[in-house]
């Protein structure tokens, strides 16, 4: 796969970072080089605020077809990606040096071996996203950094491309989707695609064996909104794709 010039990342954590986004995010599926660069290069700068990224061993766990391997390739980063799907990872090309092809509930990777361990928008397509979590610590070396963001599926984009229709349930709204296309989903509700909450992150990242929760946040919103993620229920609905960053022991 050919290198790409990485996009610049908005600047600022108010509120034109979070319109920058939410308007990248409507062509996900149309231009997804535009989308992921953006969200990558975004990426790149938040992470900045816990570990510099210069000379760091990256190990990206469900990293696609590589458009967060040039962000962290830019910013002086050793970069390697694990991803389960082979379509996924082929899908802009060949993949990239450094792609391995693996489970994130099995990471093929030695214990404590990188500086960051970076995912997103997986863990929602994962059947069992503590044991991921685990993995992810796991191969984090110690005083290393664990980023994990995902997509809350009680949020307006929960149900991915069948979404609002999620909040009336996966598979029924998985149902309409194929009627209206004549074509399945591409993320299959209990397939490939799976509910997972607010709460439940939270819990995992507060008793992670080996880790500390930093912080907990939601990805998207300006920093004055980030207060949302501490009250129940409501983080469930607003926080959209919940980021956790935790300090590996």
């Amino acid at each position: 796969m050919p290198d790409r010039a990485p996009l610049a990342a908005p600047q600022g954590e108010g509120l034109g970072r979070s319109v920058a986004l939410l308007k990248a995010f409507r062509v996900e599926q149309t231009d997804p080089a535009h989308f992921y660069g953006l969200l990558a290069a975004d990426a790149v700068q938040q992470l900045q605020r816990w570990t510099p990224l210069e000379g760091r061993r990256v190990l990206d766990v469900g990293g696609g077809p590589g458009f967060f391997r040039d962000a962290f390739l830019a910013a002086g980063s050793s970069y390697v990606s694990i991803d389960a799907d082979l379509g996924e990872l082929s899908a802009a090309g060949d993949p990239g040096p450094g792609t391995v092809l693996g489970s994130a509930l099995a990471l093929p990777v030695r214990t404590g071996s990188v500086d960051v361990c970076y995912s997103s928008n997986v863990l929602e397509h994962v059947p069992d996203p503590e044991r991921m979590g685990d993995e992810m610590v796991r191969v984090t070396r110690p005083g290393g950094l664990i980023y994990l963001s995902y997509t809350v599926w009680l949020g307006p984009w929960g149900g991915h491309e069948t979404s609002p229709w999620h909040w009336l349930g996966g598979e029924r709204a998985a149902r309409r989707y194929e009627r209206r296309y004549g074509r399945p989903p591409k993320n299959r509700y209990g397939v490939s695609m799976f509910p997972a909450s607010a709460s439940a992150g939270l819990r995992w990242a507060r008793t992670a064996r080996g880790a500390d929760l930093i912080t907990a946040e939601p990805r998207y919103h300006p920093r004055w909104a980030r207060g949302v993620v501490r009250v129940p229920g409501l983080r469930e609905v607003v926080t959209w794709n919940l980021a956790l960053v935790l300090r590996a022991r």
